[in-house]
C-alpha cells in the first residue's frame, strides 16, 4: 500500500480530483496549504505599495491506494497537473504499513 501526497496549483484540483474519479479512485483528502520551492514567491501590489508574497496558495492532496495502482495514478496526476509552468508541483510516494477502516474493523487492502 502507498501514500501518495500530491502539492499542485489550485485551479488544477477539480481536473485532477476528476481524472482519478475516471480510473476508479475513490477517495482522497485535500488541504489548502502554502508553500515556494524554486519559485521563491513573488511580488504583489497592493494599495500603491508592492510587497513579497513568499508563501504562495497550493493544494495538497493525499490518497492511499494499492500498490498496482500506483504507475497509473502517479501518470494520471502529473498528465492533469501539468501546465508547463514553474510551480506545478510534486507528487511524493511513501509506503503504507497498515490501515484500519473504523467503521468496518477493515484492514489494509481492504480498507481502501
Amino acid at each position: 500500500m502507498k501514500l501518495v501526497t500530491v502539492v499542485i496549483k489550485p485551479f488544477k484540483l477539480e481536473e485532477v480530483r476528476e481524472a482519478l474519479s475516471d480510473i476508479g479512485i475513490t477517495g482522497l483528502t485535500v488541504t489548502e496549504v502554502k508553500g515556494f520551492g524554486r519559485q521563491k514567491g513573488h511580488a504583489e501590489l497592493y494599495r500603491g505599495a508592492e510587497y513579497n508574497v513568499n508563501f504562495l496558495p497550493k493544494v495538497k492532496i493525499d490518497l492511499a491506494i494499492s500498490d498496482e495502482q500506483l504507475d497509473e495514478v502517479i501518470s494520471t496526476i502529473a498528465k492533469a497537473a501539468h501546465t508547463g509552468k514553474i510551480g506545478d508541483g510534486k507528487i511524493f510516494v511513501t509506503s503504507l504499513d497498515h490501515v484500519v477502516r473504523i467503521r468496518t474493523g477493515e484492514t489494509d487492502d481492504s480498507a481502501l
